[in-house]
């Protein structure tokens, strides 16, 4: 299969949404059906053309020639165990889910001997914003997409899902579930983790309106990221909770070594540490537009 003819999408948010818009976009899917929680986000999603219907987890499972589910990590087990029983022969099933690990070990408990169907994916994109209406046919132009394959994925559903996304636009690599976990656990899960962290402290102040009144562009900057999805977020950082805890640690280290510097008045050490740290990010790619 080179491409969906009917395409299901569980979850119609930012990520969801956005897929199914590219498709749609790029003239590489027939019929788009939505899977969801809510019924009025999902009429509204058919408001605005993402998908052409609602309809049950299973009913996409029996219609679908490939379905992404873009759920929080932890619901998506429990929706595959729902579609098992329905799907079709030849149906692809693949992800979006910003951990991979647990991810694999649920799909697995779930499809058993259908799992060969399921390729697990990670787009790296994303925003604050959520729901339908966040939904963006553009959203992963000039972005990476990292397929986790399975030992059980026969060639062609590997090659169906990596089609689908190089039609969004994206670049798609290869990686194994655990060094993605670790690797994303540094560059994406801990920066949300430290926004919202930070973000809660500042909203708890008792001054915290005035401070609010007083902020500029870092702080914006910096706190964005806090206003994406709790329950997305949630399940991400609970189901990545050892590469993330491990990377909280090596972050507490640096921040030690910054109070030490502070309390002992060393210039020269606070002035290495941003030093170095200025360094790395103007060195680092420029952001995708």
């Amino acid at each position: 299969m080179s491409q969906p003819s009917v395409l299901a999408v569980v979850g119609v948010g930012l990520i969801g949404g956005s897929f199914a818009a590219a498709l749609r976009r790029a003239g590489r899917v027939g019929r788009v059906l939505g899977v969801g929680r809510n019924a009025q986000s999902l009429q509204r999603a058919v408001d605005l053309g993402l998908i052409d219907e609602a309809v049950s987890a299973e009913e996409a499972a029996r219609r679908a020639d490939m379905i992404m589910l873009a759920t929080p990590v932890g619901s998506l087990g429990a929706v595959l165990a729902r579609m098992r029983p329905h799907l079709r022969a030849g149906t692809v099933l693949t992800d979006a889910g910003s951990t991979k690990a647990e991810v694999v070990e649920a799909a697995r408990a779930a499809l058993g001997d259908r799992l060969s169907c399921f390729v697990p994916g990670h787009p790296i994109a994303g925003a604050e914003r959520t729901g339908p209406e966040a939904a963006d046919a553009l959203l992963y132009q000039g972005r990476t997409v990292v397929l986790t394959p399975l030992p059980e994925n026969p060639p062609e559903a590997l090659d169906a899902v990596r089609a689908a996304w190089q039609a969004c636009g994206a670049a798609v690599i290869d990686m194994d579930a655990d060094t993605h976990d670790r690797v994303l656990a540094s560059v994406s899960h801990m920066p949300h983790l430290l926004s919202a962290v930070y973000m809660a402290q500042v909203a708890a102040a008792p001054d915290a309106a005035q401070r609010l009144a007083l902020a500029g562009s870092g702080f914006r900057d910096f706190t964005r990221i806090a206003a994406g999805s709790a329950e997305m977020w949630r399940d991400i950082f609970l189901s990545n909770r050892p590469a993330l805890l491990a990377e909280l640690a090596e972050v507490r280290t640096m921040l030690d070594q910054a109070e030490a510097a502070l309390r002992q008045g060393d210039g020269a050490t606070l002035h290495d540490m941003l030093e170095h740290a200025a360094s790395a990010r103007r060195n680092w790619r420029k952001e995708p537009q």
